[in-house]
């Protein structure tokens, strides 16, 4: 595509997913903006618009189809009024399903994979010169990342920063690793650097993301291998970053410098997601996870011994295949064990390919039902009853958006947790002491006292 014609052309991406899918719609963005390129919150108006797509939870793909049929709407509407509009299906939809998914719904023109969105260009070429039909599956991280450009503009006050991507652990019920590809850390230098521009671009709050973001382990100086303790040490020292926070952690990647860093950096948040699926040491290993339940208690007892004040949130999968009562039941003694101040739990559901999925043990829908129930309501008694205990307490906020009623600012404590006030538009972006007046389920309501 050249970028000597500038004509203005409107993009729409539709995000669905993780952090890390936000992350890449933003760099989608940021590829396109010199083709001539801008932002559209609609796709009525779009001339490209584009899914970018998670394949992790029950029904992905239907979500997927449901999107394509509305987005087909509107791209014959443009049609008949003369004009065009291009329609891509991108990650891990995309990188599972391929070309089929242009058989299923020939109106879509492209289809790429999560480390091909670089080359988005290159196929909107292709697909006007050819007619649609472009699929784009490489796995190629290093180039991805070597061939984006720079960081363009602000993603606001809270910012995210990819650091690490793919993953080598093959859990028997996750496509990730057949999505996303193996393991790769991002240079050191190269992350440090975007951290400065979004600090620039007016960031206070920088989220360092990966698949398995513990696992980083990129090259610096002299070829000297850096950790994710490495990069939170660099990043604080930015001028203008107040806040870090990185996510998400497998359990046998953490190490003793990640750990003491709670301790020790003020600007590290004292909230820490550490997924453990379940309780049950048998489902464990039938999940090839490369961690106990015994393993895991003594994590959690490190980093609470490292910073006392943490919070603890945690993903579960019940019902997977011959997971008996007493398995569950392990799973419910460890949330009891551990207190945690957010849970993140789904029933299983197979994921073509996996191997869990040809597992001849699948549980009953009614048993996964009653178990998630139980899970669920002790969660949230977990989850409330911590909310609760900062009634009466003043605690930093920092703004980044408006409620659902006039005056009504949204925050983030420095616990992971929503909190809303009445306030002067003045406030957003900023970070607040707030009086915390009312705890719920999901977050907390206050009144502002100072800024």
């Amino acid at each position: 595509m050249n970028t000597t014609d500038r004509k203005t052309r409107k993009l729409h991406v539709v995000t669905h997913g993780c952090q890390m899918n936000v992350y890449d719609t933003v760099r989608m963005y940021d590829v396109m903006r010199p083709f001539g390129y801008e932002a559209s919150a609609s796709p009525v108006d779009a001339d490209l618009v584009s899914l970018n797509t998670c394949h992790i939870r029950e029904k992905a793909d239907d979500k997927v189809y449901s999107d394509l049929g509305r987005i087909r709407a509107e791209k014959e509407k443009k049609k008949a009024a003369g004009g065009r509009m291009l329609v891509a299906v991108g990650g891990c939809v995309g990188q599972a399903e391929g070309a089929e998914i242009i058989a299923r719904t020939p109106y879509v023109d492209m289809v790429f994979g999560s480390q091909s969105y670089h080359q988005l260009p290159e196929m909107v070429t292709k697909a006007i010169r050819d007619g649609g039909g472009v699929v784009e599956l490489d796995f190629l991280p290093v180039e991805k990342f070597d061939q984006l450009p720079e960081v363009s503009d602000s993603q606001g006050v809270a910012a995210f920063l990819s650091v690490q991507e793919g993953c080598d652990k093959f859990c028997t019920y996750c496509v990730v690793p057949y999505t996303r590809g193996a393991e790769y850390s991002r240079p050191y230098a190269n992350i440090v650097e975007e951290a400065k521009k979004l600090a620039g671009g007016g960031a206070k709050e920088i989220h360092l993301l990966g698949q398995n973001v513990n696992a980083y382990h990129g090259v610096g100086a002299g070829g000297k291998s850096m950790s994710l303790a490495d990069v939170i040490d660099a990043v604080a020292q930015i001028s203008g970053v107040e806040r870090i926070r990185y996510m998400t952690s497998y359990p046998s990647d953490m190490t003793d410098d990640l750990i003491a860093i709670h301790g020790s950096e003020k600007k590290l948040m004292p909230f820490l997601h550490l997924p453990v699926q379940s309780g049950s040491n048998s489902v464990l290993k039938r999940m090839n996870r490369r961690h106990t339940r015994d393993f895991y208690f003594e994590l959690v007892e490190k980093f609470r011994a490292a910073r006392p004040d943490i919070a603890m949130s945690s993903d579960f999968i019940v019902g997977f295949p011959d997971e008996s009562d007493a398995d569950f039941e392990d799973t419910m003694d460890l949330i009891r064990h551990v207190n945690y101040s957010q849970v993140y739990s789904f029933k299983y559901s197979p994921r073509a390919g996996t191997p869990a999925a040809s597992d001849d043990k699948q549980i009953d829908e009614t048993i996964k039902q009653e178990r998630l129930a139980r899970l669920q309501g002790l969660a949230h008694e977990q989850q409330t009853a911590f909310n609760e205990a900062f009634i009466g307490k003043t605690i930093p906020v920092l703004f980044d958006r408006t409620g659902k009623f006039d005056g009504q600012l949204l925050g983030k404590s420095e616990y992971m947790q929503s909190v809303y006030v009445s306030g002067k538009k003045e406030l957003m972006g900023q970070i607040a002491q707030v009086k915390i007046t009312g705890g719920f389920l999901n977050s907390l309501t206050g009144e502002v006292v100072a800024s």
